[in-house]
Formats: C-alpha cells, structure tokens, sequence
C-alpha cells in the first residue's frame, strides 16, 4: 500500500533479511525488499534505510520507519515533496 500525505510518502513492505543480495520484488499482492543484513541490534533496519536512500536518491534522514521496527513487516515513510522521486517510488514499490 502506498499512500501520499502532506509530509511525503507512507509505504508498506515485508522485509527479508539474511539474503544474498539486497533487492526489491515487487508481485500483486505486497512488495518485498530483501536484505543481506541480519536483524541483529537493528542492522537489518540500518540496511533498509541505506538501501531505500541509494535506490531512490533521497537522503537517509528523510526515511523513518514509523511502525514495524521489530517485525519484518514495516511502515516507511519518504519525507520527500520530489513529484519525480514520489513517482519513482510509486513505480519500483
């Protein structure tokens, strides 16, 4: 689910930590994002910020996880007002 508020956009997605390699799958139902990092003391939450900020050019201060930072199904906010990063993000997730 992607929603746009008036600080940017709230997005929810399933994490996958331990994978081989850092991805975003996207099916009809959900859109899943796997991690190499594992989710030990918040290195899989570091991971997804890094990862979230290299894919869609956005600074890692202006992503927060709001909810979910013990599961692996999490809510992201993008404090973004970029209509291009807004769509991108849209598109991949």
């Amino acid at each position: 689910m992607i929603k746009e508020t008036k600080d940017g956009v709230i997005v929810n997605i399933k994490i996958s930590p331990n994978a081989k390699k850092n991805e975003i799958i996207k099916s009809s139902s959900e859109t899943k994002i796997k991690i190499t990092a594992q989710p030990i003391d918040g290195k899989a939450n570091k991971a997804i910020v890094e990862f979230l900020s290299k894919e869609f050019k956005i600074p890692k201060t202006s992503i927060v996880i709001l909810k979910g930072e013990t599961s692996k199904e999490k809510t992201i906010l993008f404090k973004t007002s970029d209509n291009e990063k807004i769509e991108k993000i849209n598109k991949t997730l």
